[in-house]
């Protein structure tokens, strides 16, 4: 998928911390009836924002993962066993400040030696595997679709799609053009007037008698700085030059079928063709930000003094480039799932996907090949606000009917940081049968190539806080397979017995209505119920 839009989530029981072993247990009570938890009536800090996925339901009145809680009174320093996490995405930034101590080592492998050390069939792969060379942009899989011609089946369907979403585009571009003019033009004028550039709002209400121009200006500073988004115009400029940078890269590439970015020399085609890519695992431009951001949420270093805590504090991320500014190709998703469990990964975040697919059936068996090697896939349920039950999106763990292929694949949703009515995120994708669970996705703050850190957000923003607690699990209690973590997740989440919108075309419903479980997923419960289920005190 294309990763940024323009747009824009009871019993006591005893505990055993460590590696499983001798620890002395901690006595623990799962989070239970939240039905009376208050909703929250303020903003939340800066600070809070910062970590809103992590707080407590309970304890702060924000639909967190409770990770604060379980770290706390449950963890209290165990660091249990390493867990390598393979985050199949983007380029990701290995030499971050908050990331280069999670990296991934191949150990088998001596760095830039041209050699194949491992005899893994992929040279130099010290960190990972790069599935798109140094390519950046590409095309939808429906672009890729109508390329093919009208004897393609699902060429009519493609080609209505792509030529709605031009036009979209188009007008939107113009209308962004327009915005960007008039905030440039107050911008410059405010900066003139005040003779100097740091001006505040509270500057520009002080204004008395302005004339005509000025007047027009300072409603359009009004609207953009009250909102709270942004402390500048200099800020929304910034944000308008990146968002018209990604109209102008769907038009230009996304959607434009004279356009071929892959520059790898397989056929992307033929799954055989599997001898291409290379052992640079980083970002191409700064902008290719989405896999660092994604990894630093699993696994960004925890309580340095610097930038942000990942959810878990004993994970190597295993870094696997294949997803480019544009659609993923099955091939390389299906190469990639196997490359991950192939080189030891016990957990695959995957934070993208599409609305078509022409090889679906390579990536299920990838997929299934996970589940066999008993290797926990977690995925983005999407960002269309779509009904996954009535439409499919790829990759998926289901045949033409239906049947799953793995009981090792876990879809998640997203919440924003509201509790109540409006806790699910109006773009996240949701399904009774289709979606399992929904964790903390919208507004997620995490590392950025260069030793930045942003907010963005996302169901692919979603998806690693939940991949972040299966590690956690896997961390503490390593003897549990890939299936029951996943049943963990599922049966030990908050269930919400309150009506929110889940469709935006529709009115509130119960949130049980959003997923399989009805659930938020609780990394605090969840580490309760694996204590419980490794005793053989429960079974799932």
């Amino acid at each position: 998928m294309k990763l940024i839009k323009p747009t824009i989530f009871a019993a006591s029981l005893l505990i055993l911390v460590g590696c499983g072993s001798t620890t002395a247990p901690i006595l623990s009570t799962p989070i239970a009836n939240i039905d009376a938890t208050p909703l929250k009536e303020r903003s939340l800090t800066k600070e809070e924002l910062k970590s809103w996925g992590h707080k407590d339901l309970v304890a702060d009145t924000i639909p967190g993962m409770s990770v604060d809680k379980a770290y706390a009174e449950i963890i209290k320093g165990q660091k249990g066993k390493k867990v390598i996490v393979a985050v199949l995405d983007s380029g990701i930034d290995i030499d971050h400040e908050d990331l280069n101590d999670v990296i991934w080592t191949n150990s088998k492998e001596i760095a830039n030696n041209g050699k194949d050390d491992d005899n893994n069939g992929f040279v130099d792969d010290v960190h990972g595997w790069n599935f798109l060379g140094d390519a950046y942009n590409e095309n939808l899989e429906k672009t890729r679709i109508v390329k093919k011609g009208t004897s393609h089946p699902d060429y009519a369907a493609a080609k209505a799609e792509i030529d709605a979403e031009y036009q979209e585009y188009v007008a939107g571009k113009a209308e962004m053009d327009q915005i960007a003019s008039r905030v440039k033009q107050a911008n410059a004028a405010f900066k003139k007037y005040f003779k100097k550039d740091n001006y505040t709002l509270k500057d520009i209400n002080a204004i008395t008698a302005p004339d005509e121009s000025m007047s027009e200006h300072i409603f359009i500073a009004k609207r953009i700085l009250s909102s709270g988004r942004f402390e500048t115009l200099d800020e929304a400029e910034k944000e308008i030059k990146s968002n018209l940078e990604s109209i102008g890269e769907t038009l230009n590439y996304n959607l434009n079928t004279n356009f071929n970015g892959r520059t790898t020399g397989d056929d992307p085609y033929d799954i055989t063709d599997n001898i291409y890519g290379n052992g640079n695992v980083k970002h191409v431009k700064k902008s290719e930000a989405h896999g660092t951001h994604v990894a630093g949420i699993i696994a960004a270093e925890r309580n340095n003094g610097i930038g942000m805590n990942g959810v878990a504090n004993n994970v190597e991320i295993m870094a696997v480039r294949m997803v480019p500014n544009g659609d993923e190709y099955d091939k390389d998703v299906a190469l990639a799932i196997r490359y991950a469990v192939d080189n030891g990964a016990q957990v695959i975040n995957g934070s993208f996907g599409k609305y078509f697919s022409q090889n679906n059936e390579w990536v299920r068996d990838a997929i299934a090949y996970a589940g066999k090697n008993n290797v926990l896939v977690i995925k983005a349920a999407g960002n269309e606000n779509t009904n996954l039950d009535e439409k499919a999106v790829y990759p998926n763990d289901q045949t033409p009917t239906g049947t799953e292929v793995s009981d090792t694949f876990l879809t998640v949703g997203a919440l924003q940081n509201k509790y109540g009515s409006q806790m699910v995120a109006g773009y996240s994708n949701y399904g009774k049968n289709n979606v399992d669970v929904f964790a903390p996705g919208s507004a997620i703050y995490s590392t950025f190539p260069e030793n930045e850190y942003k907010s963005i957000g996302g169901t692919s923003m979603a998806a690693p806080g939940v991949a972040g607690v299966a590690a956690l699990i896997m961390s503490q209690y390593p003897k549990l397979t890939a299936a029951q973590v996943k049943q963990i997740i599922m049966q030990s989440g908050l269930p919400v017995n309150r009506d929110v919108v889940i469709d935006q075309s529709k009115g509130a419903m119960p949130f049980s209505q959003g997923s399989k479980t009805g659930k938020i997923v609780n990394a605090y419960n969840a580490l309760i119920l694996a204590d419980k289920v490794s005793r053989g005190k429960a079974k799932l």
